[in-house]
């Protein structure tokens, strides 16, 4: 579903991604670690195609199409979508109103469905309310999931999903994940892919990755089975990935 390439971006004239490589399958739910400022945020901006990250070289491929040099609008379009760590509060503009302009973009003309989206991540008095203005840690990241809700992608991106959740929201927040990536089917009769960004590797409990990748210094060092990584950086710490791939 998804292929980097040699992937090199700048910021400001600084580079912050050099020669990135990975690729995610469909039906698969890969997992990137790293350590604060290594890169993994930067990595779905640019994939998402911020204006602010600027690719220098290599590609980004999305069900056999490049689109490195499209503008997220149209990449939204194509089928990708983001959770982000720390959004935007939208003033003026109420949560139902995008969530029915993400349904409508979509060909859904039945407004209710947004009243059952709200009921599953428990957010029905939200729906009025501006745009994530005055919500919690919690009620942000289920706001940005019920985003993703509507608007359907075949491949969700989620940036530290389990971060400033207490233990009642992540077991809502994992259900619905797992609802958005097909996990009720079999690998093969999944439509979706999806790349959860995650320091410290709560929402593994919650959510059961196939791949997970190391990201170290703006470029990815190693990838293989999610709880094997994350068990050897909880006792290696990421000192102990740089060990290994000397």
């Amino acid at each position: 579903m998804l292929q980097v390439r040699g992937l090199t971006v700048s910021v400001a004239g600084r580079t912050i991604l050099g020669g990135v490589d990975f690729h995610v399958d469909r039906g698969e739910t890969v997992v990137l670690f790293g350590p604060n400022g290594s890169g993994k945020t930067s990595l779905l901006k640019t994939i998402i195609g911020h204006p602010d990250y600027r690719v220098e070289s290599g590609s980004i491929v999305f069900k056999g199409r490049d689109i490195t040099g499209l503008p997220t609008d149209e990449r939204a379009r194509l089928g990708i979508g983001i959770a982000f760590q720390r959004p935007p509060a939208v003033r003026g503009v109420r949560l139902k109103d995008l969530l029915q302009a993400c349904i409508e973009i979509r060909g859904e003309t039945d407004g209710e469905i947004i009243d059952e989206y709200a009921r599953r991540l428990n957010l029905e008095d939200f729906l009025r309310r501006e745009i994530n203005l005055g919500f919690s840690g919690g009620e942000i990241k289920r706001s940005e999931l019920l985003q993703l809700m509507a608007q359907a992608p075949d491949f969700i991106m989620l940036d530290e999903p389990d971060s400033g959740v207490d233990l009642v929201s992540i077991n809502l927040v994992g259900e619905v994940i797992n609802g958005m990536l097909q996990k009720n089917r079999r690998a093969v009769k999944r439509s979706r892919a999806g790349m959860i960004i995650t320091h410290a590797g709560y929402i593994l409990d919650y959510v059961n990755a196939d791949r997970a990748y190391v990201m170290l210094g703006g470029a990815i060092f190693c990838s293989g089975n999610p709880r094997d990584v994350l068990a050897d950086i909880r006792a290696k710490g990421y000192e102990g990935c740089v060990v290994c791939e000397r």
